[in-house]
């Protein structure tokens, strides 16, 4: 009986990747911490972790009727949940970003990426076991 890996691992792979891509925009944001007029990003994790593993559950669905028509679902990609974050106290020089705040979600987002990492792990040591038998 073949074994479906992307079923065997479910949506951690997908998670893996959101995670990834969320600690390179919160690191961005701590790097641009004194530029003026810069906009905090982040990632809206449930947004971007359906369009990655293409489970969107938009409930308006758009229809093409012809070939050249943008697609509905294009590749998902972890930017589908990129958001402008709102600043709780902006400064006068237009910056947005909130080094603590930053700094709180990217700490965050590695214990969830550590985690993700080590369920993969497992799922991994899992398989190898019941591949050898030992």
């Amino acid at each position: 009986m073949p074994l479906n890996l992307d079923a065997y691992l479910g949506v951690h792979q997908a998670a893996l990747k959101v995670q990834s891509k969320r600690m390179e925009v919160l690191a961005n944001n701590l790097a641009n911490v004194d530029t003026p007029n810069y906009k905090a990003r982040d990632i809206d994790f449930r947004t971007a972790l359906a369009a990655a593993s293409g489970n969107s559950d938009s409930s308006v669905k758009l229809a093409t009727t012809n070939a050249e028509h943008i697609a509905t679902n294009p590749t998902a990609d972890a930017t589908a949940g990129l958001k402008y974050r709102v600043p709780l106290a902006p400064s006068l020089d237009g910056n947005t970003v909130d080094a603590q705040q930053e700094q709180a979600a990217f700490a965050e987002n590695t214990v969830r990426y550590q985690a993700t990492l080590t369920f993969l792990t497992t799922r991994f040591k899992n398989l190898l076991t019941a591949i050898t038998g030992s």
